[in-house]
């Protein structure tokens, strides 16, 4: 009692019942009732979703015509890109099942596939020319349903925090900059540009739930601002094949995507602080080093470093990798080719052909899933097959690492990079992993125009860009900016594809490598189906596909222009690309090919 009479000891209570209040207060804490709105925000959403269901179901029942089932399944898809933010950030799984392709989902251990539902399933449905099966929809409805009550009943118990929020919405900005702008989520029906404005429109509506006063004057007004123009843009063409792509990533969504950051600054916001493939502090999918392909390796062990880099490459040259020293990787894989080694297929030791044709190593840190058929799940795993498989390198582990720790300069690079006596298996693997992960340079011309260079690249490739981007159909495949089939924005899952590829592109007859089919005899939809790659650095890397067959990039285009191999008349059941035709012209296939010369790295 006597300590609260002395005159200090009073203040300094004083003091830190102030802090105290202060720190509970403090903008990167939310409060309470922004967080409670913002769910609710997503209940109401919900809701509507639900009884937009129930309204198509009743249509369907009642044989109603199909262009007013069209017109309330648009509606449905509509609600649920206000609240697909939200879903895909914190319910991913059911999201799948709500949004996903209509392809099967494949238990890897169980060798077994999950039918595809959901949005996209209905597409093909509601939009094929064939008789509509009213019991298949409405089945598929009904499973939609249940999705629904998931999204209500998962919503009620989960803590949505501030910092979750804004990092749910950046990613939607970059779902809508890839995914949404390629028409991925609408191939059938190609009603993208209809729906974006929908999308952008709930960014606005949920950044204002979360904003304080002190952001709703500044950088929440100039994206309020830039979202109205991004809409007004929109409006004023829908057409997907005449849309100016181009101009609306360049100006518009990267210039969103950075306007975040402001406020996230602004607000004080933390970083959800989880490493990921897209950096926390990427202004948009162009800015220098945007991506981390620290976000791809096993392990934190295995991260890249400078250090590691130099000694991979000198180690990626060296021919004490191979049987006898006489081959190193460089053999196979050379620079001025994007690390390919221009032959239709790749040649043995013993100077055969062998089955496939040689990937370019460029850029495939970005993928799950090496090698075409994605046997090995990273880089590490991809250099250990090659250098053990006796068509190739025919080494042996165990006799390099022998060899490395013999030889004095190898041995004590390795010690001062992994602090261990001797080296090991793993470290000779992460070492060659981590040169390859430093090839992914994303200086081309096209990056270069996106960073603001309007001079960067020739009006051809802009035509050829936006010809890229819609009437060919190409990005819903080859997803920006990676062009690859690592999915954006969470970059978790590499996709494959079925193409129906023949031998060659002069002869007709369907080539017989089942590609991934062949580690997953049982599951029907991985027969003959191999990895997206990356397009960058593609005019460096003929002949093309899995194969080689194709010499050239007109022969490639005029095989997607006709509908893969179903187009050719070739029996492949289980082709995942569409088979109607691009109709695309000559000189569209020029300015494409113009466009693809772009992603040439310098």
């Amino acid at each position: 009692m006597k300590l609260l009479k002395d005159p200090f000891c009073v203040f300094l209570i004083l003091l830190f019942s102030i802090f105290t209040i202060l720190q509970c207060n403090k903008p990167n804490q939310p409060l309470q009732d922004d967080l409670v709105e913002v769910k609710n925000a997503v209940f109401k959403n919900n809701e509507l979703f639900l009884a937009q269901i129930d309204e198509l179901i009743d249509l369907v029942s009642k044989g109603t015509d199909n262009k007013t089932v069209q017109k309330k399944f648009e509606s449905l898809r509509q609600t649920y890109k206000k609240m697909e933010w939200a879903v895909e950030y914190f319910l991913p799984h059911s999201a799948r099942f709500i949004n996903g392709p209509a392809l099967p989902e494949i238990e890897m251990a169980e060798h077994v596939e999950i039918e595809p539902e959901g949005l996209q399933v209905l597409e093909e449905m509601l939009y094929s020319e064939e008789k509509q099966n009213k019991a298949e929809v409405i089945r598929i409805l009904k499973k939609l349903t249940n999705k629904g009550n998931t999204i209500k009943t998962n919503f009620q118990v989960i803590t949505v925090t501030k910092d979750q929020t804004f990092d749910a919405l950046r990613q939607q900005i970059f779902r809508i900059s890839s995914l949404g702008i390629a028409g991925f989520d609408t191939p059938i029906s190609g009603k993208f540009l209809e729906e974006m404005p929908v999308s952008l429109e709930s960014l606005k509506s949920v950044l204002n739930l979360i904003s304080t006063e002190k952001s709703q004057n500044s950088s929440l007004k100039k994206i309020v601002s830039e979202i109205d123009q991004s809409k007004r843009f929109l409006n004023l063409n829908k057409n997907k094949n005449t849309f100016n792509y181009l101009e609306f990533i360049s100006v518009h969504l990267n210039r969103l995507s950075s306007l975040l950051l402001d406020f996230r600054t602004q607000e004080n916001i933390p970083n959800v602080e989880v490493l990921t493939a897209l950096r926390k502090n990427a202004g948009n999918f162009y800015s220098k080093d945007a991506f981390d392909v620290n976000a791809f390796v096993p392990g934190k062990q295995y991260e890249m470093s400078p250090e590691k880099v130099q000694l991979g490459k000198q180690l990626f040259n060296d021919k004490i990798l191979s049987e006898n020293n006489t081959r190193s990787c460089a053999t196979c894989h050379n620079a001025e080719k994007a690390f390919t080694d221009g032959l239709e297929k790749s040649m043995s030791l013993a100077n055969s052909k062998l089955q496939r044709n040689t990937p370019s190593l460029n850029y495939s840190a970005f993928q799950h899933g090496q090698f075409w058929d994605m046997r090995k799940d990273d880089l590490e795993g991809q250099s250990s097959d090659v250098i053990t498989n006796k068509e190739e390198m025919h080494g042996d582990l165990q006799s390099i690492i022998l060899k490395i720790n013999q030889n004095k300069n190898y041995q004590t690079a390795f010690k001062k990079i992994f602090k261990s006596d001797k080296a090991e298996v793993w470290q000779l693997q992460n070492l060659l992993a981590s040169y390859i992960r430093s090839l992914a340079a994303f200086n081309s011309d096209f990056d270069e125009y996106m960073r603001g260079n309007k001079n960067a690249m020739t009006e051809k490739q802009k035509k050829g860009f936006n010809l890229f981007m819609g009437k060919a159909q190409c990005a819903i495949c080859h997803f920006l900016p990676l062009f690859n089939g690592t999915v954006p924005p969470n970059y978790k899952k590499t996709e494959q594809e079925v193409l129906g590829v023949a031998e060659n592109a002069s002869n007709k007859k369907l080539d017989s490598d089942l590609g991934r089919g062949k580690f997953h005899e049982t599951v029907a939809f991985l027969q003959k189906s191999f990895k997206t790659p990356t397009l960058r650095n593609i005019s460096k890397t003929a002949p093309y596909m899995h194969n080689g067959g194709y010499k050239t990039l007109q022969e490639v285009i005029e095989f997607y222009n006709n509908g893969g191999g179903k187009g050719f008349n070739l029996k492949v059941e289980n082709q995942t690309l569409s088979d109607a035709k691009l109709n695309l012209t000559q000189n569209e296939i020029d300015e494409i090919i113009e466009f693809l010369n772009a992603l040439n790295d310098k």
